[in-house]
């Protein structure tokens, strides 16, 4: 037996008994001729005292001790002196004085010291993801990912839902991001694809009878990435039969609130509100608004509707939008920051960012000169504007005059320090549009997924208005940040096949890519829907991180290089030749 106890689970009540730790050598620290080891395991830290007079071979055998040397000690648990109790410990009202010491293991010196409050360089700790592992802030929140886990099949199971494993070896289906391709040796110059989501697969159990189906699901995309994205990442996964919106949107509010009552310790009241993404996209400039603080935008179109301010003029008869933000009085905003955030709008699309600022009556500074003095007091009096107040406007087509304007909102929320951080504010956005139209393939594309349902009232706007039908999909907002998205599905082949028609995917195109789908939903598929939380960010919103590489136990670089094995990798001729493949050099 290594040991009788862990590291975190001793304390007075174990005074004068013989315990046996195993763990590794966090610090060693030699006071006046006496060694103290702090001895660390997963669950917590233990002092462990060498002290010649209490037993001399194990003193002078622990003077060889070095960081991260893996060791087992046999000792007795003491009692602290009062004034050396260490309250920042589980276990510091207690020391254990060694009489047996074997040393397990030992190590080279790391190239970096597990603390938590030393940054090491994000290549090294990436190089080194196994020692980096040690470090308690880490260890912990990839455990916590494992209670995350557990927390949600126990619920998921308590719900009715079954957990089913769907391929990760799949046809490609491209539609979006790239696919991960995997070349087939039985079958040349045939490839497989790893799954961007188990979408089509998910539908086909509901159309097989499985009633409620969920898994945690590893998926892969192979896209541009950022600190949020992985080349691989992981989903909970849910789909439902016989369901309407709310049916689904009250088993994810549910299982969100479990999450935070397991986790966090936090009651979520619930149901969550909803936010249309109409209001979400004119309020917030994005259909994931942080709503912890309360600067707002606003739709000033129509109080510019007769200007003579060329830069708005030219906006409004090309069928554009004008929008406001209001920064008030009591912010001291300097005109180096003002052009700071001219300078910050433009990298999301807007030609500029006009401002101007309340006196008196009117307005003064910026582009007061260019309004009409109608336009000044219009803006003042249905606004409720106070005296040095300052407006910043954007004028520009609706997506980017709103992201824009959303961006800078954003970014004076975090340079103002206005966002309450103990706040959660969890809601739902719902009637998002079904479509969008993409001006380089010059088709509309899905929003979401071609499999998304628009909703009863909207099949004739697909045939007369494709970009005003609203799709019967929902996401789940939490500070900001999209946790889940989900819709209700297309169950019947006509709706599909007109769906495929609004992309202008052909029927051969259609049957090449889907027809497996499509034939399934000949057979009575009933009406269905799912959501997908992203478990890699919501995890790492849990522990109060700001990258998913943080919760991700061997996680690869911006560029998807995993540092500390060197994948990808080459391979040998031979592998090649197996699979049928010639590189061009």
């Amino acid at each position: 037996m290594y040991r009788t106890h862990t590291c975190g689970e001793l304390n007075t009540s174990f005074t004068q008994k013989e315990v046996k730790l195993a763990g590794w050598v966090a610090k060693r620290r030699d006071h006046g001729g006496v060694i103290f080891i702090d001895l660390r395991d997963q669950y917590g830290i233990t002092q462990v005292v060498f002290n010649p007079e209490y037993h001399t071979p194990c003193y002078e055998q622990a003077k060889s001790l070095r960081s991260e040397y893996v060791i087992q000690v046999t000792g007795l648990v003491h009692e602290r002196p009062e004034d050396r109790h260490n309250e920042k410990l589980a276990t510091g009202d207690i020391e254990v004085m060694v009489h047996e010491l074997n040393v397990l293991n030992i190590s080279q010196t790391p190239p970096f010291e597990m603390d938590d409050a030393i940054t090491v360089n994000d290549e090294i700790r990436l190089k080194y993801r196994y020692l980096d592992l040690r470090r308690t802030k880490l260890h912990n929140d990839i455990r916590v990912r494992g209670r995350v886990t557990s927390a949600v099949r126990y619920y998921m199971e308590k719900e009715g839902f079954t957990e089913i494993e769907t391929p990760v070896l799949m046809k490609s289906t491209p539609e979006g991001a790239r696919d991960f391709l995997v070349p087939s040796r039985n079958f040349p110059g045939r490839f497989y694809a790893l799954p961007q989501s188990p979408q089509t697969y998910k539908q086909l159990l509901m159309v097989s009878g499985f009633d409620k189906y969920f898994q945690i699901v590893k998926c892969f995309r192979d896209e541009d990435l950022r600190k949020d994205r992985q080349p691989e990442f992981t989903q909970i996964d849910i789909e439902m039969s016989f369901v309407d919106e709310d049916d689904v949107m009250n088993v994810a509010s549910g299982l969100t609130a479990h999450l935070f009552k397991e986790i966090l310790g936090v009651e979520l009241e619930t149901p969550f509100p909803r936010l249309s993404y109409k209001d979400a996209m004119e309020t917030y400039g994005t259909d994931k608004p942080d709503r912890r603080f309360e600067l707002t935008l606003k739709n000033v179109s129509a109080v510019f509707a007769e200007t003579g301010f060329n830069a708005f003029k030219g906006v409004l008869e090309n069928g554009g939008h004008i929008a406001m933000l209001v920064l008030p009085a009591q912010y001291n905003y300097t005109r180096k920051q003002i052009d700071q955030l001219v300078d910050y709008a433009k990298k999301y699309g807007a030609k500029g960012l006009a401002y101007s600022k309340v006196a008196g009556e009117g307005l003064q500074t910026g582009i007061a000169k260019f309004l009409s003095e109608s336009e000044q007091k219009s803006l003042i009096e249905q606004f409720h504007l106070k005296e040095n107040d300052l407006l910043f406007f954007i004028a520009d087509t609706y997506d980017i005059t709103y992201n824009a304007l959303g961006a800078v909102r954003l970014k004076l929320g975090e340079d103002l320090n206005l966002i309450d951080k103990n706040k959660h504010d969890l809601f739902w956005v719902v009637d998002f549009p079904l479509l969008e139209y993409n001006p380089d393939e010059k088709r509309y594309v899905a929003r979401h997924h071609p499999f998304t349902s628009p909703k009863a009232d909207q099949m004739e706007q697909l045939d007369e208005h494709p970009d005003k039908a609203l799709a019967r999909a929902y996401d789940l907002v939490w500070n900001g940040n999209e946790i889940a998205g989900g819709s209700i599905r297309i169950h019947r082949n006509d709706i599909q096949q007109k769906m495929f028609n609004v992309l202008n995917i052909s029927e051969e195109e259609a049957e090449a890519k889907f027809g497996f789908l499509l034939d399934a939903l000949k057979y009575g598929a009933p009406p269905h829907g799912g959501i997908a939380f992203g478990l890699d960010r919501l995890v790492m919103l849990l522990t109060g991180n700001e990258s998913i590489r943080d919760v991700i136990a061997f996680p690869k670089t911006s560029s998807g290089l995993s540092l500390m094995d060197n994948a990808p990798s080459e391979v040998d001729e031979a592998q090649l030749k197996e699979l049928h493949i010639r590189l061009r050099r």
